[in-house]
């Protein structure tokens, strides 16, 4: 239980917050954990930053100086364990996907079975299987918002992929479409993986042809040697 004076400076900094935003942060915080954040999916993120370690915990951190910090992880070109490791294109596609992430509960909001309603009791993430009902009750604004910008942008809410333009002028089924329209990149959840892409561009030659040429030369050796044993 937060004590009276931890209650009053957190109210502080919500009023704070609320008057001057993070920025890159636009979804204010919420009313039943202040502290709540999602930087990977249905995964608590605990850093020094941003949970209580008494020897590293500086009492002089407000709740924005730890959006900063946490938010270091995904814009920073600097290598850190834990960081986002991708281009700036491929961050701003995961930046983009995190509104069809948070509204549809990973793809999930299809799912709903009839006679079962789910509940957002108690506070946790947003995770896969909800729905988005976590985030559609804690930010119903953003969530509308969402969905305005999925439905404009032509994205599927299944899947979070990009859906063929109708009025483009295609000959391609719409299966080829859509593939091609995929995003791709090196970071999880965008298509094919570059690195992946390049191996099999290569060949099987390619990728080993330190192996093939030292094959080639102990099989030159022994058959050599076996000649001059035969003439011997």
């Amino acid at each position: 239980m937060a004590t009276k004076a931890a209650f009053k400076r957190l109210t502080r900094e919500y009023q704070n917050i609320q008057k001057d935003p993070t920025p890159f942060i636009v979804t204010h915080p919420s009313e039943t954990n202040i502290l709540d954040g999602r930087f990977q999916p249905s995964t608590r993120l605990c850093l020094s930053i941003s949970d209580f370690h008494p020897k590293s915990f500086n009492p002089a951190w407000e709740v924005s100086t730890i959006l900063i910090g946490l938010l270091s992880f995904m814009t920073s070109e600097e290598m850190t364990t834990g960081s986002v490791s991708a281009t700036e294109s491929e961050r701003r596609v995961l930046a983009a996907r995190s509104r069809w992430w948070n509204s549809t509960g990973g793809g999930s909001h299809v799912s709903a079975t009839a006679g079962i309603t789910r509940t957002s009791k108690g506070i946790n993430n947003v995770k896969a299987g909800d729905g988005g009902l976590k985030f559609r009750t804690e930010w119903p604004e953003l969530d509308q918002e969402n969905w305005e910008w999925m439905k404009e942008h032509r994205i599927d809410t299944t899947t979070g992929q990009l859906l063929p333009d109708p009025n483009a002028p295609t000959k391609c089924s719409p299966e080829t479409s859509a593939l091609r329209r995929r995003p791709v990149g090196s970071a999880p959840g965008l298509g094919a993986v570059m690195d992946g892409q390049v191996a099999r561009e290569a060949g099987w030659a390619g990728r080993n042809k330190i192996w093939i040429g030292v094959a080639l030369f102990f099989g030159y050796a022994l058959i050599s040697r076996l000649l001059n044993d035969v003439r011997a």
